[in-house]
């Protein structure tokens, strides 16, 4: 149990410190966000806890397949946001990740990758 409440804490502690330093900084606080540290923990959790090497592996490669429909809303938000609330361009962005990541579904499979 107290395992998981240290996990908790470090996971919750990461994302503050992000939107508390991108109040400050928008560049810093960008490029903190931007480095995989979920990943990171994801990965170091999952060792720590005994997972197999395989498992770490197709987190890692999945993840990158995974992070690839998401960038094109990183790209849209701020023109979006420019002329929609802020309600709006979430919705927007999330209809816009969705999109993405049924074509990027079709593709991987060109590589002989299964994501669904």
């Amino acid at each position: 149990m107290y395992w998981l409440i240290t996990k908790y804490f470090i996971t919750a502690a990461l994302v503050v410190l992000i939107s508390e330093v991108a109040k400050r900084s928008d560049r810093l606080g960008a490029l903190i966000g931007a480095l995989p540290l979920v990943t990171f923990l994801a990965l170091i959790w999952m060792y720590v806890e005994g997972q197999p090497a395989s498992k770490l592996s197709n987190h890692a490669f999945y993840t990158f397949w995974y992070v690839i429909p998401t960038l094109p809303m990183f790209i849209a938000f701020p023109f979006v946001h420019a002329r929609f609330s802020f309600a709006a361009t979430m919705l927007i962005s999330v209809v816009l990740t969705m999109l993405c990541f049924v074509i990027t579904v079709f593709v991987a499979k060109l590589f002989n990758v299964n994501l669904m």
